[in-house]
C-alpha cells in the first residue's frame, strides 16, 4: 500500500433523477458559444443522443456532432476525429457514449494545437494541456472513462492497446443519468459491468492501493457484486442500474487514485490484436489472475468478503473468504453469459508467445500487481483460458 497518495477528480458530478438537465445550466454559466458533441452512430440509432442534444439546444448554443468513430479505435482513427473537431471552433465538448467516445473527447480536449497529435502523446503523454472543457455522459455502467485521466487507443503496428495518461484529461463535468443505460443491450451491459467490477477489485488489491482508492474501490465492489446481475437482466431495474452507474464512476476514481493490475495488462493484447471487446477480455482473465494473485492479497480479498457478502456469512478464515470472492467473480461471468475461453475468438496455442511478449510490455500496469508477474506466469494465465 502506498504511504503517499493523491486523488484528482472532475470539477462537478451530477446524478439522480433528470441529471441531464444540468447540461443547460453548465453551458449557460460558462457562456458557451459552440459545442462539439462527441458520440457514435450506435448511440444515435438507439435514440440516446436526443436527451443531451435537447439539453444543449435549451442552452441556446450552436453545436456540431462528431459521430464517425469506430469501436475500439486506433490512434489514427481518433486523430482523424480530432482534426475534424479542431476545425469546428467549439469552446465546449459534450461527450455522450462509452469508453471509446469519452476517450476520444478527452484527447480532443488537449489537442487544439498543431504542436503534437495523438501519436506524439503515445510517447510523451505529459505534453498534453487542457484546451477545451469537457462534459461527460456515460452510456454504459462500466468503463469509468468519465472520471479518469486515461485515454486508451489501439496501436495496430504493436498489436496492442496503449493508455495515454495525463491529469489534464480529467473531465470537468460528469452527468450520471440512469436513463442513458436503461435500454442498454444485455450483452453490452454485462461486458461493461464486468469491466467496472475489474476496476474495483484490481484497484483494491493493487500494490498502489491507498486510503483514497480503497474508499471508492470497496464501495464500488459492494455495489457491483450485489446489483450487476439484476441490472443486466431486467430493463426496468432502474435502482440497480443507477447503483451500477455510481459504482462504475467509483471504479474510475479508484483507477485515478491507484491503478489496475495484471487483468487489464494482459487484456490489452487481446483487444489490440484480436479486437475482443475490452470488458469481455477482462472478464475472461479476471478469475485466473485473481487466483494467481490470491496468496499476495488474501487479506484484502477477505476484507472484500466482509464488506460485500450480504448473505449469511459462513466463511471464517481469510482463505475461505478470499475463495468465496473469486468464486463470486466466476459466478457473475457465467450468469451474464460472457465467454470464458479465448478459443471462441480464434486464439490458438500458436499465438501464446506473442500474447506473452505483448502482455509483458504493459509494465505501466504490471508494476501495480500485488504479485510479480514473470513471462512464465503470463504464459500460464493465458494458457488457462485457451
Amino acid at each position: 500500500m502506498l504511504t503517499t497518495y493523491n486523488l484528482k477528480m472532475p470539477h462537478a458530478v451530477y446524478g439522480g433523477d433528470n441529471a441531464m438537465d444540468n447540461i443547460t445550466d453548465i453551458l449557460k454559466a460558462q457562456g458557451t458559444k459552440k459545442v462539439a458533441m462527441f458520440t457514435d452512430k450506435g448511440i444515435k440509432a438507439a435514440g440516446l443522443f436526443a436527451l443531451p442534444e435537447e439539453a444543449v439546444k435549451a442552452a441556446g448554443a450552436d453545436y456540431y456532432v462528431l459521430d464517425d468513430l469506430p469501436a475500439e479505435p486506433s490512434y489514427m482513427a481518433v486523430q482523424k476525429l480530432v482534426d475534424t473537431f479542431k476545425e469546428s471552433g467549439a469552446d465546449m465538448i459534450v461527450a455522450c457514449g462509452g469508453g471509446s467516445v469519452m476517450d476520444a473527447a478527452k484527447l480532443a480536449s488537449v489537442l487544439v494545437t498543431d504542436e503534437y497529435g495523438v501519436k506524439e502523446l503515445l510517447d510523451d503523454p505529459g505534453r498534453a494541456k487542457k484546451c477545451v472543457p469537457v462534459i461527460m455522459i456515460p452510456t454504459t455502467a462500466g468503463t469509468g472513462a468519465e472520471v479518469t485521466p486515461n485515454a486508451i487507443v489501439a496501436v495496430p503496428e504493436k498489436e496492442l492497446k496503449v493508455g495515454i495518461v495525463n491529469p489534464n484529461m480529467i473531465p470537468d463535468h460528469v452527468i450520471l443519468d440512469a436513463r442513458m443505460i436503461k435500454n442498454l443491450p444485455r450483452k453490452i451491459a454485462a461486458a461493461t459491468g464486468v469491466d467496472a467490477l475489474a476496476h474495483c477489485i484490481e484497484c483494491f488489491t493493487s500494490a498502489k492501493a491507498n486510503p483514497f482508492s480503497d474508499l471508492y474501490a470497496l464501495e464500488g465492489l459492494d455495489l457491483i457484486l450485489n446489483n450487476i446481475e439484476k441490472a443486466c437482466d431486467d430493463p426496468d431495474a432502474m435502482t440497480e442500474k443507477n447503483r451500477m452507474q455510481i459504482a462504475a464512476y467509483y471504479g474510475g476514481l479508484a483507477i485515478t487514485a491507484s491503478g489496475t493490475t495484471a487483468v487489464h495488462a494482459l487484456s490489452y493484447p487481446l483487444g489490440g490484436k484480436y479486437h475482443i471487446a475490452h470488458g469481455v477480455s477482462n472478464a475472461i482473465l479476471l478469475a485466473p489472475v485473481m487466483r494467481f494473485n490470491e496468496p499476495a492479497c488474501r487479506e484484502r480479498l477477505a476484507a472484500a468478503y466482509d464488506r460485500c457478502c450480504h448473505e449469511e456469512k459462513t466463511c471464517r478464515t481469510a482463505e475461505e473468504k478470499s475463495a468465496w470472492i473469486i468464486l463470486r467473480l466466476e459466478e457473475i461471468v457465467k450468469h451474464l453469459d460472457i465467454p470464458t475461453s479465448l478459443k471462441e475468438f480464434g486464439v490458438s496455442e500458436e499465438d501464446l508467445e506473442q500474447l506473452v511478449e505483448s502482455g509483458m510490455q504493459v509494465q505501466r500496469l504490471l508494476v501495480n500487481n500485488p504479485r510479480k508477474v514473470e513471462p512464465q506466469d503470463a504464459r500460464a494465465i493465458y494458457k488457462e483460458v485457451l
